[in-house]
């Protein structure tokens, strides 16, 4: 049990909860209590805002209604609020979602609130279509992978290790003459041990070893994705990020042989090249995981390497890109988004991404998932992740915290560690 309990502790991505708290306390509640409505069912929010400054002045409330990331029904305002009042009624007429979002200000300061419903959510289907080519793509780029050398490398870290895990800082070869860099984190004592993968969210950021997971008898390789050491000093990260590697998502969009991601998908594979030819691993056991960004990647990765055995996965980016060209909300990082001039006009920006899109990995899943997510997310809109979980056949389980945005509950994590636990096989 204890072995158990300390593995709650792991596999978290830290986000920030995206909803406001403070002396203006704002409550959103739908008349549907589960936050779940059928098409053409007539849905209403009860609106509240409580000033509990002890100081004079008005709060004036903004407020819109309207579908999942696209213009609203409404976008009203009330100056000098008080109390509460109840929205008028509004539907959808297909599957998806209506959000009410509630903006509160007083002296300069804002505070927000959603609240997302969801319309026959079982039924979103993907607006993407795979392309007639779209295994042999990716067939042939696995080959080209085969083709280059590991030239790993390892380097132990003492500093970073402990009594129960040695930690290594590794790279290596990529297509292009490209590297991968990660943390790799192994139990000290000798065995033989599962494997898990962790792949990383949107950004340009240091990565640690996963010293709690490998204590507790796992292979942890955590990676990054931009071709540079993951231990460097934070500074060099913040200069990329607003550098080199700004908008990196952006680079060769349009383009199926040289867009960015091309590199990293096949690197996430690479990486468990790594894992797998480890003397320690199991050969049983091989586990990828990740949010938003690296949710996306997890579904990916296990789509393209049989040799996974599960994926865990929070908010998948990357899925049905192509919503916003049917009125719908669309995936991060929202290429064809109404003020995404710069993307959405590119050509062949819709047939490249189209080999990129998770819902077409989504369909050739043939291992056990866990997904989660909440309806109050707008960098990956619940609509675009369920048009991706939608398109699975393997077995999946939907853990949804419905008020939650793009950040995980602790009861959300322990949850998720849970599972890929459970699906270690013995």
């Amino acid at each position: 049990m204890k072995r158990i309990l300390s593995l709650l502790l792991i596999l978290s991505i830290n986000v920030a909860n995206s909803q406001s708290a403070g002396n203006i306390v704002i409550d959103v509640i739908p008349n549907k209590s589960n936050w779940l409505a059928g098409v053409g069912d007539k849905v209403s929010f009860d609106i509240s805002v409580k000033d509990n400054s002890g100081t004079e002045g008005n709060v004036n409330v903004y407020f819109e209604i309207g579908p999942d990331m696209i213009k609203p029904f409404i976008k009203d305002s009330i100056i000098a609020f008080k109390n509460s009042f109840k929205s008028k009624e509004y539907t959808l007429k297909e599957p998806g979602f209506l959000r009410c979002i509630v903006t509160a200000k007083k002296d300069g300061k804002e505070y927000k609130k959603f609240c997302t419903v969801g319309f026959d959510v079982e039924n979103i289907k993907p607006t993407q279509t795979m392309p007639q080519d779209f295994t042999a793509f990716w067939s042939k780029s696995l080959n080209e992978l085969k083709s280059v050398p590991l030239n790993f490398t390892k380097e132990l870290l003492p500093n970073r290790s402990t009594v129960e895990v040695d930690v290594y800082r590794v790279s290596f070869s990529n297509i292009n003459g490209s590297k991968v860099h990660g943390m790799l984190a192994m139990p000290s004592d000798p065995g033989k041990y599962p494997a898990v993968l962790q792949v990383p969210g949107a950004g340009v950021r240091p990565y640690g070893p996963d010293i709690n997971l490998a204590s507790n008898g796992v292979i942890v390789l955590t990676i990054g994705i931009h071709g540079i050491p993951v231990d460097l000093d934070s500074s060099v990260y913040k200069d990329l990020n607003s550098g080199a590697l700004r908008r990196y998502f952006n680079y060769n969009a349009n383009s199926k042989e040289d867009f960015y991601y091309k590199r990293v998908y096949l690197g996430c594979v690479r990486a468990n090249d790594i894992l797998t030819s480890l003397s320690e691993w199991d050969g049983k056991n091989l586990v990828v995981t990740g949010g938003s960004q690296g949710g996306a990647l997890s579904i990916v990765t296990a789509a393209l390497d049989k040799r996974v055995t599960a994926l865990a996965a929070y908010y998948p980016a990357l899925s049905d890109l192509t919503g916003y060209l049917y009125n719908r909300a669309g995936g991060w990082p929202h290429y064809f988004a109404e003020s995404n001039n710069e993307m959405k006009s590119l050509p062949d920006i819709r047939q490249s991404t189209s080999y990129y899109d998770v819902v077409n990995f989504a369909a050739e899943l043939n291992v056990p998932g866990f997904y989660s997510w909440g309806y109050n997310d707008i960098i990956c809109p619940p609509t675009s992740m369920y048009a991706a979980y939608n398109n699975i056949k393997a077995s999946k389980k939907l853990s949804i915290y419905k008020e939650t945005g793009h950040w995980t509950h602790p009861q959300q994590k322990e949850e998720l560690t849970k599972w890929i636990i459970n699906n270690f096989k013995k």
